[in-house]
């Protein structure tokens, strides 16, 4: 253990991760899977990114949120994931003070930024369900963007106050983090010094931003609810509500596994359960939200398939003509 002299006491300059497991077996396993998981997580956002961006049919403001979300999904992912895969590898996984402060700062500013473009997608869907004659106006390119920077700057100030809360703690004893990345409840378990400032800072900043969006999705889907149980046809009934599940679906995840970590008592669930559900709210949910975006909206398949329908159409006519040099090739 790294210790830097501090007057009295001696200053904590690095921390060991414990990660999942000390099982050689389980390591491999767990390795293998995680890495499956996060290369679909990385290739499966990217993807939807750049679908939406060439894709006419998909420059629409809930898309715009969308690759937004794919963008924070890979942040999420690659804040904690590569740093997991490297403890699986060596037998003991020492982490930096600043190294564990960046980590600390990214997952709390790249969370932060998920929340409101959750809540901002579902205040695009009651704009579109309960006042579609408003909904080119309400949801102009402009008000999306200010959107956007709005969700951004949240995330930043909510990571802001985490830091500064993060460096007024002082380690002087163990250094040894029960889990796989450097999350602040272990932190404040680890602290020789009062920590009263620092969790009533962060519990303050974090309870304001859930209960926000929260608030804006709740308000959101009953007035959509509202809206679809007044409609009199049936296929408009199925059209609205099939373009809010998929949206539903990510909110779900996303909140109930966050709220069970940092809002219930920590006496309620081990530690090695905390560690489950981090591992589904940091590499599973980023994994998943193409998938359930693209498996259950049309829009986004029909793009698909007609972009890999064109190369696919580009490819076989160039090898035509190169192989066999003939007029009769497609154009």
């Amino acid at each position: 253990m790294a210790l830097l002299k501090d007057r009295n006491h001696t200053a904590v300059t690095e921390f060991i991760l414990l990660g999942l497991t000390d099982d050689p077996v389980l390591r491999v396993i767990l390795f293998t899977i995680i890495l499956c998981f996060y290369l679909v997580t990385v290739s499966g956002n990217l993807s939807t990114i750049l679908l939406i961006r060439v894709s006419s049919q998909l420059h629409h403001p809930m898309y715009f949120f969308l690759s937004h979300l794919a963008f924070v999904d890979i942040g999420i992912s690659s804040s904690v994931t590569p740093n997991m895969l490297a403890n699986f590898l060596v037998k003991q996984n020492t982490i930096s003070y600043s190294g564990c402060s960046i980590q600390f700062t990214s997952i709390a500013f790249f969370g932060t930024v998920e929340c409101f473009l959750l809540a901002t997608m579902a205040y695009d869907r009651f704009v579109a369900i309960c006042n579609p004659l408003l909904y080119s106006t309400k949801m102009s390119t402009e008000a999306c963007i200010q959107l956007v920077i709005g969700s951004y700057t949240q995330g930043f100030l909510n990571a802001s106050f985490f830091t500064l809360s993060f460096f007024f703690l002082f380690f002087c004893g163990p250094n040894r983090i029960n889990h796989f990345y450097c999350d602040f409840a272990p932190l404040v378990e680890l602290s020789c010094s009062d920590v009263t400032v620092s969790v009533i800072v962060t519990s303050i900043s974090a309870g304001f931003i859930t209960m926000t969006t929260v608030l804006v999705i709740a308000i959101s889907y009953s007035c959509i609810f509202i809206t679809i149980i007044k409609m009199r046809s049936t296929e408009s009934r199925y059209k609205a509500f099939s373009t809010c599940t998929s949206h539903l679906t990510a909110v779900t995840l996303f909140y109930g596994t966050t709220m069970f970590i940092y809002v219930m008592p920590k006496s309620s669930y081990s530690t090695d359960q905390n560690k489950v559900l981090s591992i589904f709210y940091t590499v599973v949910i980023p994994m998943l939200n193409p998938l359930i975006y693209s498996l259950r909206n049309n829009e986004i398949k029909d793009a698909l398939k007609r972009h890999l329908g064109k190369k696919v159409f580009s490819y076989g006519n160039l090898f035509c003509k190169t192989h066999y040099n003939n007029d009769n090739c497609p154009v």
